[in-house]
């Protein structure tokens, strides 16, 4: 039967409790899977793996679990092995690096941070810091708005203020707050998103990342800025 695989611990790493119940309908119990210094977190896996929310929950649970006792290199959901062996022998072939990265990570929790604009403020904000801009919106307020061609232009001109503006925060997000964090790594880009940063932070500074945001928003009310964490160290692992 194929393996569900939630995260790789150190052999040492204190089993879950008996109750421990993973992916599936009836949930599958965990067990683990162990190769020399390293041991995988598994179950038995379901026929189909399917993003329901119940297998959501039940893949975050056990993780966060394991997690309460030491470091978890955690895998996103949906990892299945075909078999005991197959997993065996990809634990033996990466173990230098799992034990590297098991200690790189010790102690130490994600935090995932997306920044966008609000966008009167930031418009607000664009018009404050250029007064040459400003006084061109004023002008064509007065004019009732100038000809097509004069309200493309201005309008052109204040996307590509908003534009810099964009660029600049999303720098300033990063620079604020990677001098709390080990690691940092960038996520995927997507439409609406300044920057989406995942910040590895030792647990017993979490509060002060997450101070820093706050003071952030007071000094920026221009940034949306949003917290997801402390999560497992997905965004640090290979």
């Amino acid at each position: 039967m194929s393996l569900y695989v939630y995260g790789i611990a150190r052999s040492s790493h204190p089993d879950l409790p008996e109750h421990a119940a993973g992916v599936g309908d009836p949930p599958r119990p965990v067990r683990v899977v162990s190769q020399g210094r390293i041991k995988a977190l598994v179950s038995d896996a379901p026929e189909k793996v399917r993003p329901k929310r119940r297998d959501l929950l039940a893949h975050q649970d056990v993780l966060r679990q394991a997690g309460e006792s030491g470091p978890v290199l955690p895998l996103r959901f949906g990892g299945v092995s075909p078999d005991d062996r197959t997993l065996l022998s990809v634990l033996a072939d990466k173990e230098e690096y799992y034990v590297e990265r098991l200690g790189a990570l010790d102690g130490k929790v994600e935090y995932n941070i997306k920044a966008t604009h609000d966008e009167d403020a930031v418009l607000y904000r664009v018009l404050s810091d250029d007064p040459a801009l400003r006084e061109s919106v004023e002008a064509g307020r007065r004019s009732g708005g100038g000809s097509h061609e004069d309200k493309v232009r201005l309008g052109e001109r204040i996307a590509q203020a908003v534009q810099v503006r964009e660029a600049h925060d999303a720098q300033l997000v990063r620079t604020s707050l990677e001098g709390l964090a080990e690691e940092v790594s960038a996520g995927p880009q997507s439409v609406g998103w300044l920057t989406n940063l995942s910040f590895l932070v030792a647990r017993d500074r979490s509060a002060e990342l997450v101070n820093a945001v706050d003071a952030l928003r007071q000094e920026q009310p221009h940034l949306s800025l949003t917290v997801t964490g402390p999560l497992p160290p997905y965004s640090f692992v290979e």
